[in-house]
């Protein structure tokens, strides 16, 4: 089932002005975008992982549903929404998973093995410090951790990323570049704060 951006967007301006059967009608539309996303995100997982990319979508979308007083822009806002909620899910999954092993057996990420990430180093990263990094960078630079958001929990393509954002192709290019320099400096020198 495939709708042109426009399509979508009026279904979730509809929905967002009360139309409850726009959301059933918008659902179809965009669950196998994020299901992909997330079966992406998943794979990259180095640890077995106990979520599956439909459960994560599910919970994704369970989590949208009550963000329906939103005034959805377009498609690109609602996908730039759903990276922020799938971040929000796999952080506080880490977060549980820390406490429950009291420290051990932190929830790691690589960012360069992340196929939506080009990077040149090997270093893993722990999810909880990527996101207290993040938080930080959203303080300085909120654009940047926008990007990374995109590129790294919803799987955007950079010129998809140029295209919600109404930027070039080379202005997301050094924004990615410049964002990861700065998020792996921070979490190398460990001048974060993690809550």
């Amino acid at each position: 089932m495939s709708a042109t951006r426009d399509e979508i967007t009026k279904l979730l301006r509809d929905w967002s002005a009360g139309n409850d059967e726009a959301m059933h009608r918008l659902a179809p539309l965009v669950y196998r975008e994020l299901r992909r996303t997330a079966r992406a995100y998943l794979s990259r997982e180095r640890d077995a992982h106990s979520w599956q990319p439909t459960v994560l979508v599910n919970e994704v979308f369970i989590r949208l549903v009550d963000c329906q007083s939103v005034d959805w822009q377009d498609r690109s806002h609602f996908f730039r929404l759903a990276a922020k909620k799938m971040r929000q899910i796999l952080v506080d999954y880490a977060r549980k998973v820390r406490l429950q092993k009291r420290g051990g057996g932190l929830h790691a990420v690589s960012l360069d093995d992340a196929p939506t990430i080009p990077a040149a180093t090997q270093n893993n990263v722990d999810l909880i410090s990527l996101d207290a990094a993040l938080d930080q960078l959203t303080a300085l630079d909120p654009r940047k951790t926008e990007i990374i958001e995109l590129r790294f929990f919803a799987g955007l393509s950079i010129e998809e990323i140029a295209k919600a954002q109404r930027l070039a192709v080379s202005t997301i290019h050094r924004d990615l570049h410049l964002a990861k320099a700065w998020l792996y400096r921070a979490m190398e020198t460990g001048r974060i704060d993690e809550t």
